[in-house]
């Protein structure tokens, strides 16, 4: 059986990656900060889950994570999902504190890397894939965002630099897109997002590139989304 683990997995497309894979038969390991949202997110699903409540800039809860991998004897996907905005409404760069940037650094970077650094030899053992979810923002510069951007650009450097260093494995930036989930929300208070994709629509296109394993790089979830079928009416038009 082959084991993800995926971080941020009590919600949004963290939850929605886990379902999937679980439902396809794959073990996977998920954590989130609230433990009692992520034992209500657990019970949703269907196969092998194990959950770790805590937060991944936590030490002794990244030593738990592997743990909890190590259980299962093997790892063969390692996605860096959570994450923070940092202070929200959005504030200007020049007007976020340096104790914020700490935070969303600490979350969004450095975590990933420490626990990156405890998994990889199981990654390598199996040829695995790493994956941090990244963001339009961290190759676009909107207002208010730089914070979150930039430490999106950051973990797109160190995902795709490990992977070089590391060449058993595969190593993926991904860019989902805008999702309405509950952070797209609180980065636009008030507004209503209703008609952005919910996460799961978003699965598929990932699991297509998951499945065909490009070179190691920054994608776009789009770029795998599969076709849309062709209408009758169109392919009488078109012939």
């Amino acid at each position: 059986m082959h084991t993800a683990l995926i971080t941020g997995g009590s919600a949004g497309l963290g939850l929605a990656l886990a379902r999937d894979l679980a439902a396809n038969g794959w073990h996977v390991v998920v954590d989130g900060r609230d433990a009692a949202q992520l034992k209500q997110a657990v019970g949703t699903l269907d196969g092998a889950v194990t959950r770790v409540a805590g937060d991944v800039t936590d030490p002794a809860h990244r030593q738990a994570l592997a743990a909890a991998v190590t259980s299962t004897g093997r790892l063969d996907l390692l996605v860096h999902n959570a994450s923070t905005l940092g202070p929200t409404p959005l504030p200007p760069l020049a007007e976020v504190s340096p104790d914020d940037l700490d935070d969303v650094w600490l979350t969004n970077v450095a975590a990933p890397v420490a626990l990156t650094q405890l998994l990889i030899p199981a990654l390598r053992a199996s040829g695995g894939v790493l994956v941090g979810i990244s963001s339009d923002a961290a190759v676009e510069h909107y207002e208010g965002w730089g914070a979150y951007a930039a430490s999106k650009a950051a973990l797109d450097q160190v995902t795709l630099t490990i992977g070089a260093e590391n060449p058993q494995i595969s190593a993926y930036a991904i860019d989902p897109g805008d999702m309405r989930t509950a952070m797209h929300q609180a980065a636009f208070p008030g507004e209503d997002i209703s008609d952005r994709p919910l996460p799961e629509t978003v699965v598929p296109a990932i699991r297509t590139l998951l499945h065909q394993r490009p070179v190691n790089g920054r994608y776009r979830a789009a770029d795998f989304a599969p076709a849309a079928p062709t209408s009758a009416a169109h392919q009488e038009v078109s012939a």
